[in-house]
């Protein structure tokens, strides 16, 4: 364990980060396997909306640095994708 006062606060700022980084993390996973889940489901109306909530999430957390911004643009794409595949698949059934 530290024994320097700067090195004790330097500890307790990590721990923190490290929590902070985990629970953006987390969100970041339920909002992508809730879009995933409406994906696998052909719900596109409400696929669209968890989408945008999933999106916002992921650009957040490169504003905190927990991510860099290309990996949150993969992400995004990723899911931008197969909502994108849903809607093509859904519109011909409708129509």
């Amino acid at each position: 364990m530290a024994q320097h006062k700067s090195a004790i606060k330097a500890h307790k700022q990590s721990l923190k980060r490290t929590l902070r980084n985990k629970i953006i993390k987390s969100k970041i996973k339920t909002f992508t396997k809730k879009v995933e889940e409406l994906v696998k489901s052909n719900d596109f109306a409400n696929a669209i909306p968890a989408l945008k909530t999933a999106e916002s999430t992921i650009m957040k957390a490169v504003t905190k640095k927990v991510l860099k911004l290309n990996t949150a643009s993969r992400k995004v794409s990723k899911l931008t994708h197969k909502v994108k595949s849903l809607e093509k698949s859904v519109a011909p059934a409708t129509t």
